[in-house]
């Protein structure tokens, strides 16, 4: 939490002020007590003490006025607020190595088929595009609310050759960039690229491409599809067949998100790839905003100096 006016919070050195006044207070009308009534009497006299409800009206006042204090230096908090427009890109890796069955039915057809569940998570008024890439990248889709087109999409990629990663980071990143909103102003931009990590050809190297998507305020979130044991077959003259081992390679992924300010995620499964896509759902449909509460702390501090003030009234017959 921040403050606009922080030295209004030296206010509160007057809580510990009057504790301290209270306590001498009460001391004082208790020997004052002791000098004016006899001691064995004063059972007779009242019939029991108010003991914590005498104190519990001040401890109340006290809150309400630290409450208020706090206020008057016109606190700032990071709250979360609903996004009513953005655009996202996906980014889905068709190049061979993504054929692998190692993840069901493929590393290709999980990130294909769970991405369905992701454009069901985000809001109906956010963009979604699709980018593909393997030796190039292509705007498979360009940014739309139709979400039966953007599911068409996913539908119809299939695997090529090589990997060119950093170039479909930066072709997302502009794509995106490119979209209006209502009033004419570019709404936030994110971008997801599901891969298992082996960039291979391209003319933009993928860590010059995060440095382009971070000068240009585009959070490139990765997700890195595969596991250890993948594997695909190559076919060659005279009717052979060649097994590639194929293992995901997350470092450069990880690396991607980091600099850009995305976030990092590994799916050895479908079902833990469908996760990955509610997280992400939920995280782009909501952001991150500084606002200033003072009203709330005002609020606070009026109802608890009415509460206060209403015990004493109720409890001791006085105000405190």
């Amino acid at each position: 939490m921040s403050f606009d006016a922080p030295l209004a919070l030296l206010g509160l050195l007057v809580v510990p002020a009057l504790l301290v006044l209270y306590r001498v207070l009460e001391r004082r009308r208790a020997r004052d007590g002791e000098r004016f009534a006899s001691t064995p009497l004063l059972p007779g006299v009242v019939d029991r003490s108010p003991a914590w409800r005498r104190h519990l009206p001040l401890a109340v006042l006290l809150v309400g006025l630290t409450l208020m204090v706090v206020g008057v230096a016109r606190p700032h908090a990071v709250v979360s607020e609903k996004r009513e427009d953005a655009t996202v890109i996906l980014v889905v890796d068709t190049s061979r190595s993504m054929s692998s069955t190692d993840v069901q039915p493929s590393r290709l057809g999980a990130a294909r088929g769970t991405a369905e569940a992701f454009l069901r998570t985000i809001p109906e008024k956010f963009r979604v595009g699709v980018v593909a890439f393997a030796s190039l990248a292509v705007v498979t889709l360009p940014p739309t609310q139709d979400r039966a087109l953007a599911a068409e999409a996913l539908a119809t990629l299939r695997t090529g050759e090589a990997t060119a990663l950093g170039d479909a980071i930066v072709v997302a990143a502009e794509l995106g960039l490119k979209e209006r909103s209502d009033d004419g102003a570019v709404p936030p931009t994110s971008v997801l690229v599901i891969s298992d990590g082996a960039p291979d050809g391209g003319e933009v190297e993928p860590l010059e491409a995060a440095q382009r998507a971070k000068q240009l305020g585009v959070p490139v979130s990765t997700v890195v599809v595969g596991t250890e044991e993948g594997v695909v077959e190559v076919p060659l003259e005279g009717g052979f067949t060649q097994v590639i081992r194929v293992p995901p390679e997350p470092d450069r992924l990880r690396e991607i998100a980091q600099v850009t300010g995305g976030e990092f995620f590994t799916a050895t499964d479908p079902e833990s790839l469908r996760t990955v896509y509610e997280r992400l759902g939920s995280r782009l449909g909501s952001r991150e905003v500084d606002r200033e509460v003072s009203n709330a702390f005002a609020g606070g501090a009026i109802v608890v100096l009415l509460i206060g003030g209403g015990l004493s009234a109720l409890w001791l017959r006085r105000v405190p």
